[in-house]
């Protein structure tokens, strides 16, 4: 029988806010190349994230992944807090 295993997007980031509840929001950094220049910068950009059992805390370095939509603004859902 085959499995079909769903390779789902994961993002790493810092925790920023819990101020909500099973919410959080996740600052996530990453680097790029700006194409004319050939020079790296860095972006930031805050995700909303599903904390079923409210495991992470302030400051706390998280990986969350991509699931269905559970609200306008939430569609990434907590996996493990490193």
């Amino acid at each position: 029988m085959k499995t079909n295993k769903v390779q789902r997007r994961r993002l790493e980031g810092v925790v920023v806010s819990v101020k909500e509840h099973k919410t959080i929001h996740v600052c996530v950094t990453t680097i790029k190349m700006h194409p004319k220049y050939n020079k790296q910068f860095s972006t930031k950009k805050n995700y909303a994230v599903h904390d079923e059992h409210a495991r992470a805390q302030l400051g706390d370095k998280v990986v969350c992944e991509a699931c269905r939509p559970m609200s306008k603004t939430k569609s990434w859902t907590l996996v493990k807090v490193l």
